[in-house]
């Protein structure tokens, strides 16, 4: 038994911010109950690659995403734009598998460390983050914000068509 067993779900992570390494929580069930989802019932999901620790991608989650996720170890996120489960890498291959998760210190966002095969982006590019509006090499203090320029930061490394079965490679 866990001394956070009878906390309301809606003050465990409030009692959680005081839980040290030798506290035993809470079944994941009664945790994810008390995780924070927004109005349309989602988390943010951050994928990060669990060796290099390289940021790939955000995406959402629901409920259902994320037991599953938990459950197979492959990563399933929301689709919020075709309303439905998305498990990754089911058009292009490119799967998650997870190695661990983590919520954050309010229950309201989620860090997966995964094992990416191949790109994470739909660009076939390794991470969704390539596009740099802030690089530490090439700013320069004195430049008016209005004449600084974005950069792109890596190659694709697939052609998108060929990644999702549009077109063959040449």
């Amino acid at each position: 038994m866990s001394r956070f067993d009878q906390v309301p779900a809606e003050d465990l992570f409030k009692q959680l911010e005081r839980a040290t390494t030798d506290d035993r929580l809470p079944a994941i069930v009664t945790l994810l109950d008390a995780v924070r989802f927004n109005a349309d019932g989602l988390i943010p999901a951050i994928a990060q690659q669990h060796d290099s620790k390289e940021v790939l991608m955000v995406a959402w989650m629901n409920r259902q995403a994320l037991e599953e996720t938990l459950q197979t170890r492959r990563v399933c996120y929301y689709s919020r734009s075709r309303q439905t489960l998305w498990r990754k890498g089911e058009s292009s291959g490119q799967q998650q598998q997870l190695k661990s998760a983590a919520l954050d210190c309010d229950g309201d966002t989620l860090l997966l460390q995964v094992e990416q095969t191949g790109p994470a982006c739909h660009t076939g590019r390794r991470s969704c983050f390539y596009i740099a509006v802030a690089n530490e090499l090439g700013d320069k203090m004195g430049d008016e914000f209005a004449d600084q320029h974005a950069t792109i930061t890596s190659e694709p490394l697939i052609d998108p068509d060929v990644l999702y079965g549009k077109k063959t490679e040449s």
